[in-house]
């Protein structure tokens, strides 16, 4: 039919040509393992990304060969998220938290051919080492010597020229791949197309989604190897935005600082950052200047509400509730309030904002229970199914997952909900946290977000522990602030008001810090192992 739209392919060479362009002056800011400050603007990144594209055609790399990195945040990461894909190859971060023998896992059944690495982060490297062979390894120096074998990356690209012709890309290749954390069987892979993660990217920028525009300094403290920083980099490079990058310094003060002397206005990290960064603020309100701080994003887990309300009661922050995974590029819905939702009373709108929220443009949701699709009335839980165009159909390599993709086209997450008649998604447990109890269901999470309700109270996880008579029960794992006591009737009884009695946990372990997963969440698993034996009184 005439009259019909170009045929304009959505690929990040636009990204990466528009951002040069029309923002060339705007600045890219990294700290570096030693803690220095370097510097430059987009025109030099768009120089040095070009050089790496072209050193990387020199080393053979062709349609579709997948490209590793194991790396921090920082600028030369950013010029690797773009010259990989120009070429037509697959940018694949690779997460340095993970054990050596997952690393070698996801390195050989990728293929991939080329590594990247820090040299700070050789010591992970050769623990795997004599497990995989890729053809190179490039060594992102940060003034440490490269060692003998290994290519120095400033080496590869100053002799390259300044600028690359690209290959014909179709939208639809592949631009980038992730590995899941591998919490439970062995990790998938994730691949995402240049259509996915572009319209990813201009969904992330809408106003009631993560309002990214140009006049943001963008700080992702989620790491660039977790579900692509959740596509923070390449939003912010297509709205042209300041990014400040931390690298490894990921500890409350040297990310406070930083946000304090490069007057960040947007920020993303997972709740245990942020629940850090919120104790520190506390014990120190007027240590650092924030004025410039418009949104702090928190997702990869459900933030309890009590941390949102202290963040902006306390200190006037902003903080907004968002959800997706992996295999969502990473995003699927923010809890931003409707209009007609801001005149409800306070308790009711941090209510809301606690919840996931509902999805953003071009993602659906449903819940689905045992006979299928279940009301949004807010009550009935169901596993909460997403589909959208940047959404994964299936794994990488992986058939024996096909279980996790529905016949009618839906991706089922795992993730155990309630929405409500307004749409908004509210977590209440990985379908592996739930705890039955005597046939009951109790939601970990929401005991988890009241616990850390309390004053005294830093960080807790609940987990469920085998029982004589009632199969499961709930035990918490408590971390108290500093200086701060607590007592476990004390927690109970703050609890009472606002559950059952038996959802109440059963007991209280207090510790000095609850372990982690790659991703830097509550390892539930570990924990559960930990006190499978444990003793229960009065049985």
């Amino acid at each position: 039919m005439e009259g019909l739209m170009m045929n304009y392919p959505l690929t990040l060479v636009h990204l990466l040509e528009r951002v040069s362009q029309y923002f060339p002056r705007v600045e890219v800011v990294s700290r570096l393992p030693d803690k220095s400050i370097t510097r430059y603007t987009y025109a030099d990144f768009y120089r040095r990304t070009h050089r790496f594209a072209n050193a990387l055609r020199r080393l053979g790399v062709e349609k579709g060969d997948r490209i590793a990195t194991l790396a921090w945040n920082h600028y030369r990461h950013l010029e690797a998220y773009f010259a990989i894909p120009a070429t037509g190859a697959v940018l694949h971060t690779l997460n340095p938290r993970l054990h050596p023998s997952d690393l070698a896992y996801i390195m050989n059944h990728a293929g991939d051919r080329i590594l990247l690495v820090d040299d700070v982060l050789l010591p992970v490297f050769e623990r795997f080492r004599a497990e995989v062979h890729p053809r190179h390894v490039i060594v992102w120096s940060h003034g440490q010597p490269v060692p003998e074998g290994f290519i120095d990356y400033e080496a590869l690209i100053e002799p390259e020229p300044e600028s690359f012709a690209y290959p014909e890309i179709d939208e639809n290749q592949a631009a980038g791949m992730c590995y899941t954390s591998g919490t439970t069987g062995r990790p998938k892979g994730v691949v995402y197309s240049h259509r996915a993660i572009v319209l990813h990217s201009l969904a992330s920028a809408l106003v009631d989604t993560l309002a990214v525009s140009q006049r943001d300094v963008v700080m992702p403290v989620v790491p660039m190897f977790h579900a692509n920083a959740w596509g923070i980099p390449f939003t912010a490079v297509l709205a042209g935005a300041k990014q400040v990058f931390p690298g490894p310094h990921l500890d409350p003060d040297s990310l406070l600082s930083l946000m304090e002397s490069e007057q960040v206005t947007f920020t993303a990290g997972v709740p245990t950052i942020w629940l850090g960064i919120l104790d520190l603020l506390d014990r120190k309100p007027d240590a650092y200047n924030l004025k410039s701080l418009r949104a702090m994003v928190v997702g990869g887990a459900a933030a309890p509400q009590a941390m949102i309300e202290g963040f902006e009661k306390r200190h006037g922050l902003n903080v907004v509730h968002a959800w997706g995974m992996t295999e969502t590029t990473p995003l699927g819905t923010v809890s931003r309030l409707k209009r007609h939702l801001e005149a409800l009373p306070e308790e009711e709108r941090y209510r809301y904002r606690a919840m996931q929220g509902y999805a953003v443009p071009f993602v659906e949701v449903r819940a689905v229970g045992d006979s299928g699709p279940v009301p949004w009335d807010g009550r009935t839980m169901g596993e909460l199914q997403v589909r959208g165009p940047w959404i994964a159909s299936s794994y990488f390599e992986n058939p024996a997952e096909a279980d996790k993709f529905t016949p009618d086209g839906w991706f089922r997450t795992g993730d155990i909900v309630t929405i409500d008649p307004e749409g908004y998604v509210r977590i209440t447990d990985r379908a592996k946290d739930l705890i039955k109890s005597g046939g009951e269901w109790i939601s970990s999470v929401d005991l988890e977000n009241a616990i850390m309700g309390h004053p005294a109270v830093k960080e807790a996880a609940v987990v469920a522990v085998p029982h004589p008579k009632w199969g499961e029960r709930p035990l918490a794992v408590v971390v108290l602030r500093e200086g701060a006591q607590a007592t476990a009737d004390e927690l109970r009884a703050f609890l009472e008001p606002r559950f059952a009695k038996w959802w109440l946990p059963d007991a209280f372990v207090f510790t000095d810090q609850i372990p982690r997963t790659a991703a830097g969440k509550f390892l539930k698993s570990a924990l559960r192992e930990q006190y499978r034996d444990y003793v229960w009184e009065n049985t």
